[in-house]
């Protein structure tokens, strides 16, 4: 399964290489399920090798364990190499508890590459399963080769399938993301189902065992209804993080630096807070430009500085000692909008930007709490 989410820490877990030049990671939450996975399958291991010992087959429970992450390895590389195919950057791959995260830094610009990255990764899994089970058909019985490999194959065609069910963040939600998006040429529409899906599916995966072993008249098996409930949590949150996302991605073309700039006055540094903000009131602007005596900007007053100035203080402060001095990265052009305005801004945090025109006039001032609020609610 593949994500676009390039904010994750910068030290996920242990760096284990770089095939194909992505660097791959593994989380310490990996020992956790390699040990689940050890325990759980050690007496399915001794019963299909019988007469050999509990450390013997405790080992073998773990290379299963090994090889199983190594197939979610391969998964993972089936997505980025497909994605770095049509162009788009892979930060890293990561694997952990509940399998593995490709971090796939901008999304497809088609719903039909869209699509093939996303089946690039059950389509393995499901190759891996074919190849693992015509080998199975040769090998020994009752041999630890054929134990190994008869489980990987298993288990691969159980990736495969389970990755192709129809719910975001599942690969398959970004197949069914990709169709909606065709139909209705709309991506975010797409994002949409694929995510109500995944809502679904999440509620499915716990309801659906529980009715069956109340029909049946069975017990429920805690240990699959716990893998079911972690499963179900894992989908449900990231169908939420994909709703969250597309509503984020709705209101981006209200993200316009024009439209959301301050009108602002140009005060020199010395000047009181009081004044300036009189100042302020009578041009009805919304921001102070610091300038030197030539007229030229040099600075811009911090808005959370002058909130928490106290009144009777005012008069005594002057505006130069609550402005930020601007750096070239915090003089942004007019015309910026959308993404391009979001990640210059996320290039240089700061809670105020100065706007120029082409020519380097000075157009205003944007606040990020303006900014922001765009996205409240979200």
């Amino acid at each position: 399964m593949s994500t676009q989410t390039p904010e994750r820490p910068d030290s996920p877990g242990l760096r284990m290489g770089r095939p194909f030049g992505i660097p791959v990671y593994v989380s310490p939450t990996w020992l956790i399920v390699a040990a689940f996975i050890t325990y759980t399958f050690q007496p399915q291991v001794a019963a299909d090798l019988p007469g050999r010992g509990t450390v013997v087959t405790y080992l073998v429970a773990f290379v299963f364990a090994v090889f199983l992450y190594v197939s979610v390895l391969l998964h993972e590389l089936a997505h980025c190499v497909v994605a770095r195919y049509f162009g788009l950057p892979v930060r890293r791959i990561t694997l952990y508890l509940l399998g593995g995260v490709s971090e796939i830094e901008r999304e497809p610009e088609t719903p039909a590459r869209e699509f093939l990255v996303a089946f690039a990764g059950p389509l393995l899994s499901l190759g891996l399963a074919v190849i693992g089970y015509a080998a199975s058909k040769v090998i020994p019985q009752n041999t630890i080769p054929y134990v190994l490999v008869w489980q990987l194959w298993f288990s691969n065609a159980i990736v495969g399938v389970f990755n192709l069910l129809p719910g975001l963040p599942l690969d398959g939600g970004r197949m069914l993301r990709a169709g909606v998006w065709k139909l209705t040429r709309n991506a975010g529409s797409g994002t949409i189902a694929a995510a109500w899906f995944g809502r679904v599916l999440a509620v499915a995966l716990v309801v659906v065992p529980l009715t069956l072993s109340f029909m049946t008249g069975q017990e429920p098996s805690w240990g699959m209804l716990l893998w079911s409930v972690l499963l179900a949590s894992f989908i449900w949150v990231g169908a939420s993080q994909s709703l969250r996302v597309a509503k984020v991605r709705a209101r981006m073309p209200q993200v316009q630096a024009r439209a959301l700039a301050r009108r602002a006055i140009p005060v020199t540094a010395e000047v009181p807070l009081a004044e300036g903000m009189r100042r302020a009131r009578e041009a009805q602007a919304g921001a102070m430009v610091v300038v030197d005596h030539d007229g030229h900007p040099i600075a811009i007053v911090n808005e959370a500085a002058v909130t928490a100035t106290p009144e009777q203080r005012r008069p005594w402060v002057t505006v130069g000692s609550l402005a930020r001095s601007l750096e070239p990265s915090l003089v942004l052009p007019a015309d910026l909008a959308g993404e391009s305005l979001l990640d210059a801004m996320r290039g240089s945090p700061s809670g105020e930007y100065l706007l120029v025109e082409r020519g380097g006039d000075v157009f205003g001032v944007l606040v990020t709490a303006d900014v922001n609020r765009v996205f409240s609610g979200v």
